[in-house]
């Protein structure tokens, strides 16, 4: 029996404990934002080649409008398809392997691509852009990583962190179109597959980095603590007011992200078409299109820190709001007006981030540790189908009406964010 030194002592041991597995966690989290983020600078770069040239090369493919937007709805097929391939195998081996094997794969694709244009094969082009896709689904898997042994407090800044760093490799691929493109015609290869051979190489880094740097896997650990503090007695409870909570807030979170993702891939995809047929070199589509994903992704530390402090159904209600502005202002703009494309593009990469931070914020809410990377995966599979639904009804409605007409359905569409977070106050926010 312990008297009460014996007591006070073993209370200060495990104390001690704690704050060691606190501090330790603390110092892992640091290390897991920092590899994410080195890993996002390549993956932001790779994934910048299709939504810069993807439509254009295409075009240039098939002789024809009507089925640019193929390329961003393959793409984004793709990715919905590497989505549950990576979820499902992080949470099977962990982060490490199923973010590597993501990045990897969209490198061959990248590759693929540039072989169909120097064969001028459009179903090799087609088929390449699938397995592509896995780059971007990947890209977006690994905002996941940093949230793995974050606190409740920090989930929306930890995801932010890591797209932060998206945006350096991101808005530099966009703005290397012609550097790459010259370097392109000098090896005696197609110009548009340039951006292409960065992507290749950029996804391959990516994967490299996190293969070699993730060590301790995050996810692992997170499972590891999970099951140590755990208290059994409260196992029973928590699963069913988890389980209550989450269908909830996994439907509100998908809906939020699926409806930015429309509305950002319809009016992205459609933009350099819209550019080139009012006389705009590709230098300035590359600007365009740079200053989009560049709001699209620096915006983030902010949003994820507004996140956080106001709450996900304010941020979602502001996304909504701020998509609707950029298709108004898209719709409006003259053809040949590079400050007020510049204005929509970057307004439109601002809501869908809006949008993506809060609702991938209800994601983490509502998973549990055990579960969670497969639901994420599935989650980004709904995601990467509605932007390969909006990447292909985009060219489909552009040649049949107008830029404007897409523009303004991509706004309107937009505001039905606003109900569904309304109704989601009733559960999380």
């Amino acid at each position: 029996m312990l008297n009460n030194d014996g007591v006070e002592a073993l209370d200060v041991q495990t104390a001690s404990l704690q704050s060691s597995s606190a501090e330790k966690q603390k110092t892992l989290y640091k290390r897991t934002l920092f590899v994410v983020s080195i890993s996002q600078i390549f993956g932001g770069a790779g994934l910048a080649a299709g939504v810069t040239v993807g439509a254009l090369l295409a075009q240039q493919m098939l002789g024809t409008d009507a089925y640019a937007g193929l390329p961003s709805a393959l793409l984004t097929l793709g990715s919905a398809g590497a989505a549950l391939f990576v979820g499902r195998l992080s949470q099977l081996h962990g982060r490490r392997i199923g973010l590597t094997s993501g990045f990897m794969i969209g490198g061959l694709g990248a590759i693929g691509v540039i072989m169909a244009a120097i064969i001028n094969s459009v179903f090799l082009l087609f088929t390449s852009l699938l397995v592509y896709g896995a780059g971007s689904a990947t890209n977006l898997q690994a905002r996941y990583a940093g949230t793995d042994l974050a606190n409740s407090k920090q989930r929306a800044t930890a995801i932010s962190t890591t797209m932060v760093f998206t945006t350096f490799g991101a808005v530099a691929g966009p703005n290397l179109v012609n550097v790459m493109g010259n370097f392109a015609h000098s090896i005696g290869v197609p110009p548009l597959t340039g951006p292409f051979i960065l992507a290749a190489a950029a996804y391959v880094l990516a994967g490299v980095v996190l293969f070699i740097m993730l060590r301790p896997d995050p996810l692992i650990i997170a499972r590891t603590l999970e099951a140590t503090n755990q208290e059994p007695s409260n196992k029973k409870h928590l699963v069913t007011t988890e389980q209550t909570e989450n269908k909830r807030g996994i439907f509100v979170g998908a809906t939020v992200m699926v409806l930015t993702q429309i509305v950002m891939v319809a009016i992205m995809t459609m933009t350099p078409v819209h550019m080139r047929h009012h006389g705009h070199s590709l230098g300035a589509v590359g600007l365009v299109i740079g200053f989009h994903i560049g709001a699209m992704y620096l915006p983030s530390l902010v949003t994820g820190v507004l996140v956080d402090k106001l709450g996900r159904t304010a941020m979602a209600i502001a996304s909504g709001i701020t998509l609707l502005l950029s298709g108004l202002v898209a719709a409006f703009a003259p053809g040949d007006s590079m400050v007020l494309l510049v204005i929509a593009l970057s307004l439109l990469g601002l809501g869908w981030n809006f949008g993506l931070i809060s609702g991938t914020a209800l994601i983490v809410d509502s998973t549990g540790i055990s579960t969670r990377a497969k639901t994420q995966g599935s989650v980004d599979v709904l995601v990467a189908l509605s932007g390969a639904a909006g990447g292909a009804l985009s060219g489909m409605i552009v040649a049949g009406t107008s830029y404007l007409t897409l523009s303004i359905v991509g706004g309107i569409l937009s505001l039905l964010l606003i109900p569904v977070v309304i109704w989601s106050r009733g559960g999380r926010k």
